[in-house]
Order: C-alpha cells, then structure tokens, then sequence
C-alpha cells in the first residue's frame, strides 16, 4: 500500500516548507492587511460617531437657542404692540379731549350768538312796540 521511503519525509519537508512560505509571503501580510483594513474601519467609524454625536449637540444648542430667540421675539412683538395700544388709546382720549373743547367752545359761541340775537331782538320788539302804541295812540 504505502511505501515509507524517502520521498515520504521529503514531501512532509516540501509540504511545511511550502506552508511556511505561503505564511510569510502570502497569509502573515494578508493578514495583517485585513487588520489594518479591520482598524481603519474601526478608526472610521469612532470618528464618524464623534462627529455624529457633536453634530447632535451642536443641533440640539441651536435648537434651544432658536426657541429662546423666538421667545424674545414674542415677547418683543407684544410688548411693542402693548406699547402702540397705549399710544393709540392716550391718542385718541386726546383727540376725544380736543373735540369736548372744540364743542364747549362751539357751544359758547353759539350762546353768545343767542344772546346778542335776543337782545337785539328785545330791541326791536321794544321799537315794534312803542311804534305799535304810536299808531294806535294816533289813530285813536
């Protein structure tokens, strides 16, 4: 069946000769490229990671900071329409205090009109009435 002669112990040579060969040559390097390879990916991915978590911080602070902004801007909004609200009503509580003068004073003059009216009125009935007592006097 088997012959046990020389070849035998110089093909077991030629066999872990050749298996150390394709270790150092061709497996250690491969290896070692794919350790590499496996420790960049590795490197890549902490790193990505990183930025990912700071891009979520940096998101999250932007978000607080716009919410604060839009809080200052509504609390600008209504103090500033509160603020025209008064100026509106102090506006209009003047414009209603000129137009009560203007009508006291329309009133005034209206009543000094009146009276000067009525006295020269009692004047004339005063004339119509003695040139009425005059004619009947004469006619009498």
């Amino acid at each position: 069946m088997f012959d046990f002669d020389a070849t035998l112990p110089l093909m077991a040579i030629q066999f872990l000769v050749l298996v150390v060969l394709l270790d150092k040559l061709f497996y250690t390097p491969f290896g070692k490229t794919l350790d590499d390879r496996s420790e960049y990916v590795r490197s890549r991915r902490l790193t990505a990671q990183e930025r990912l978590d700071s891009s979520k911080k940096l998101a999250e602070q932007y978000e607080a900071e716009l919410v604060d902004v839009r809080k200052q801007g509504q609390s600008i909004v209504a103090t500033a329409q509160a603020e025209a609200q008064q100026v509106a009503s102090a506006e209009i509580a003047e414009a209603q205090q000129a137009a009560q003068r203007q009508r006291e004073a329309a009133q005034q003059e209206i009543d000094k009109q009146k009276q000067s009216a009525m006295a020269a009125l009692d004047g004339q009935v005063d004339q119509l009435s003695n040139q009425i007592v005059e004619k009947l006097l004469t006619a009498a």
